[in-house]
């Protein structure tokens, strides 16, 4: 009698384990494209190469990947009374200084004749005062340290 109860309970797992690989074969089956799509990780690549899921932006400033929060310069958005919850960056290569914006796609290139000078493109302008105060036209946009 114990012989048959053991028999029965191997049986009965042996089945319900059969059922549950088959069903999570035909539960994943993808097509091969499906699968390619889901399983690439880091294929986030931009044209330059930079991988923004591993933090990568395009410096045209030093013509490499980098990531913007990693030696630079933050800038947060001026007191307007609203909440923001992003921040921008900027860098800095001798004269020149690139903006990394969050309300801008691509970053933008300001350049100073001397030091001391503020950093200016059209009407951008990048004074440091306090730290950094950047302003487009005659309004103050952003602040940082």
């Amino acid at each position: 009698m114990k012989k048959i109860f053991l028999f029965l309970i191997m049986a009965s797992a042996l089945s319900c384990g059969k059922k549950v690989s088959q069903e999570n074969t035909s539960t994943t089956t993808a097509t091969p494209k499906e699968s390619q799509k889901e399983g690439v990780v880091g294929g986030d690549s931009d044209s330059h190469g930079c991988k923004a899921s591993a933090g990568y932006t395009w410096s045209t400033l030093k013509k490499e990947c980098i990531r913007v929060f990693e030696n630079s310069t933050k800038l947060n958005h001026a007191e307007d009374g609203k909440t923001y919850s992003t921040v921008s960056y900027v860098i800095f290569d001798g004269n020149k200084a690139e903006l990394f914006l969050d309300t801008q796609k691509e970053s933008i290139i300001l350049e100073r004749k001397s030091e001391g000078d503020s950093w200016v493109n059209g009407d951008w302008q990048l004074i440091p005062w306090k730290g950094y105060v950047l302003k487009k036209g005659e309004k103050i946009l952003y602040t940082g340290e």
